[in-house]
């Protein structure tokens, strides 16, 4: 068995028929099985039954009584039952096109890559099976997100979030893992250093049934981020914190002395910014520095951005004590909070982003991977 094809379902009876048929058709030249893990409530696994029995390729079915872990810990469970050691993983919703798959196997055959990924982001990759604009701006937010709590793993990922990828099962450690809801594939690059190809691909439609997408899943999702890399990301909602409360210490202070609020707010934020960057760069992305820009170079990205972003929020804190009446310290909170996850992302993407030098990976680059290496460790999370 060269390719083992694994689709976790949950309620897909009316896109079982038409999976098969367009996987099958995809893969010839390519002794290929399918193998369903299916958590359904509905006639799912009678259905995929009843076209496993005509189906031309070998098709089998795992039907599990409890959904523990969800769609990932699924996947897992597939990666052990395959007989191929080369898995590819794809939602049976048909929203990951199966023309693709001999795409992605050709490029794991070239043999310089442990994952394929197929992007949305990536090339001519698209998002429009996305239901709404706002879906395709969340799932663009948790992208930029979730790239930077894995500055170095995910460098040279452009689509951490998608379901679509191909993996060598026997470059990753199944043990390790800890799948909870749908981003199996997080969870996989987030653990161990893979190589990793991508290919570009277009989300497309769902062809029947309901998304499963929901808030709870949301929910998940931001655990298993919080899971993975709590470490660097609770260093600086720490620093965030005492630059926030050092922050509206400053505003009330000078407010209770007559200063004007946003004499008082501006004053205020570039004593925090310049502090702040100082804490940063001490206790939270000193295992990047070396790899990364000059340090007066960061500390400009860092300062005009803190400052651009300033420029938005304090119109915004002016607007909701002069329209809202909500007073000016909650005011500070409010927008502070939300500020601290637009400067993580821009920090860990932008500020301290690797530079752009030769393929061979500099002394620091090693040292921060080996760091990774043993914050994935089991038991440490």
């Amino acid at each position: 068995m060269q390719l083992s094809i694994i689709v976790p379902t949950f309620n897909e009876a009316p896109n079982v028929a038409e999976l098969v048929r367009r996987v099958t058709a995809a893969v010839g030249g390519i002794e290929a099985e399918v193998v369903f893990v299916d958590d359904s409530t509905d006639d799912t696994p009678d259905v995929i039954r009843e076209v496993a029995a005509s189906a031309s390729l070998p098709v089998r079915l795992v039907h599990r009584s409890t959904r523990a872990g969800g769609l990932g810990s699924a996947v897992v469970e597939g990666f052990a039952l395959a007989e191929a050691d080369t898995c590819l993983v794809i939602d049976g919703d048909l929203q990951h096109p199966p023309e693709l798959i001999p795409v992605l196997y050709e490029r794991f055959t070239r043999g310089d890559a442990d994952v394929v990924i197929a992007s949305r982001y990536a090339g001519g990759g698209t998002a429009t099976g996305l239901a709404d604009r706002t879906r395709v701006l969340v799932s663009k937010a948790a992208t930029a997100l979730t790239r930077a709590m894995f500055p170095n793993r995910l460098r040279d990922v452009s689509d951490p979030m998608t379901g679509y990828f191909l993996v060598d099962r026997r470059a990753i450690e199944a043990s390790t893992l800890r799948p909870r809801g749908f981003k199996i594939l997080l969870e996989i690059l987030a653990r161990k250093s893979l190589r990793v190809a991508e290919v570009p691909f277009d989300f497309a439609d769902r062809h029947a049934g309901e998304s499963k997408a929901s808030v709870r899943q949301g929910l998940h999702f931001v655990a298993q981020l919080t899971a993975l890399r709590f470490g660097k990301m609770s260093l600086f909602a720490i620093i965030g914190g005492l630059g926030a409360i050092v922050n509206i210490a400053i505003v009330w202070a000078l407010t209770e002395m007559g200063v004007g609020y946003v004499v008082a707010a501006v004053i205020a934020a570039e004593t925090t910014i310049i502090g702040n960057f100082l804490l940063l760069e001490r206790f939270v992305f000193h295992d990047m520095r070396e790899a990364a820009s000059r340090g007066w170079l960061r500390f400009a990205k860092s300062f005009t951005f803190n400052n651009a972003e300033a420029l938005v929020r304090i119109p915004i804190m002016a607007l909701l004590v002069e329209s809202w009446h909500i007073s000016v310290v909650v005011a500070t909170a409010l927008t502070l909070a939300v500020a601290f996850v637009v400067r993580f992302v821009f920090h860990s993407l932008v500020v301290y982003a690797p530079r752009k030098a030769g393929a061979e990976p500099t002394r620091a680059r090693r040292f921060v991977e080996e760091l990774d290496a043993q914050a994935m460790a089991p038991g440490e999370l």
